[in-house]
């Protein structure tokens, strides 16, 4: 079992251009890819204020809320409300989207991955309960519930990248769970 720990306690904060948020990556293929040579990446979002979304050609990418009231977002000109928590939500990177608060801050997590990379797109799907996971795959517990996988406890936030063999997972918390086929 190759099981990689990602604590939350080693992210760092990096502001979005726009100032309306910060990004915290939890891991990118190829590891340390930037933002425009990542095959897919996962981050967790702090969202301060209303603005438009970066674009990222070519990207598509799933967005969970997991903290806050939600978000009005406005996707290639349709609305759509993003105000339920653990419920994924997949819309394409590179067309125009706008935010609006719903009401303060919120936090959410993000999975994104190019169109044209090799391999089925990441799938992500938000768990609770005892189940396997075959990597190649990564949990991100949302909660502070928390999960076991492998033997290691994981806390809110905290990440841990499966990379061959089936591994245990009891998440009692909600758990985020990507698949990389």
């Amino acid at each position: 079992m190759t099981v990689r720990l990602l604590p939350a306690a080693d992210r760092v904060a990096v502001a979005w251009k726009n100032g309306g948020g910060t990004t915290r990556e939890i891991a990118a293929e190829p590891p340390g890819a930037d933002m425009a040579a990542f095959r897919w990446r996962v981050s967790i979002a702090d969202v301060g204020g209303d603005g438009p979304f970066s674009v990222f050609p070519g990207v598509d990418r799933t967005l969970t809320l997991v903290e806050g009231a939600g978000m009005e977002l406005v996707v290639d000109g349709e609305d759509r409300t993003v105000d339920e928590r653990y419920v994924p939500q997949d819309f394409r990177g590179d067309v125009p989207t706008d935010c609006r608060l719903i009401d303060g801050p919120v936090v959410d997590f993000n999975v994104m991955w190019r169109r044209d990379a090799p391999g089925t797109p990441p799938s992500v799907a938000v768990v609770r309960g005892r189940l396997t996971v075959t990597g190649p795959a990564m949990v991100v517990v949302l909660d502070d519930g928390g999960a076991d996988i492998g033997g290691h406890a994981l806390g809110r936030y905290d990440a841990a990248l499966v990379t061959d063999e089936a591994t245990a997972l009891h998440a009692t918390g909600r758990t985020a769970l990507i698949t990389f086929a």
